[in-house]
């Protein structure tokens, strides 16, 4: 693995998880599930699905960059959910439970919500945009 790979996987490990945390605090909160503590949680099982984000995004993003941005958009939100959907169907079969277990709102078999879609594009908007300024600024 290159080292410019291996950044890229911590890097988006990190951003997807802590993003995850303040998403979940937030969310928590507003729903009045939780409290002004805004404690989030997210998965040590994300770590793996964050980590296929640069492998993605540096295999798919050349291929769909010319495209206009609500189209990639809606690409980012397609590739989220299968992979959302494939992870949490095989954790369930391998360990039991899928840990995110959807239970409300437009949620397919638990492992997916389809009313999350717009926060999906709006976390592939940030993640475009990380990804080209790293790749400017960082990685020339």
């Amino acid at each position: 693995m290159s080292k410019q790979l291996a950044f890229y996987i911590l890097f988006f490990v990190c951003f997807g998880m802590t993003t995850e945390v303040f998403f979940t605090a937030i969310s928590d909160f507003i729903s009045g599930e939780g409290s002004l503590r805004l404690m989030g949680h997210t998965y040590v099982w994300m770590a793996f699905i964050y980590a296929l984000i640069p492998i993605l995004f540096l295999n798919i993003y050349p291929k769909v960059a010319h495209l206009s941005l609500p189209v990639r958009l809606l690409i980012f939100v397609l590739f989220v959910y299968a992979i959302e959907f494939s992870a949490g169907f095989l954790l369930d079969i391998f360990t039991g439970q899928c840990p995110w277990e959807y239970t409300t709102g437009w949620h397919i078999m638990g492992y997916i919500r389809l009313d999350y879609a717009l926060f999906w594009a709006g976390f592939g908007f940030i993640l475009e945009k990380l990804f080209l300024f790293i790749e400017k600024n960082i990685h020339e």
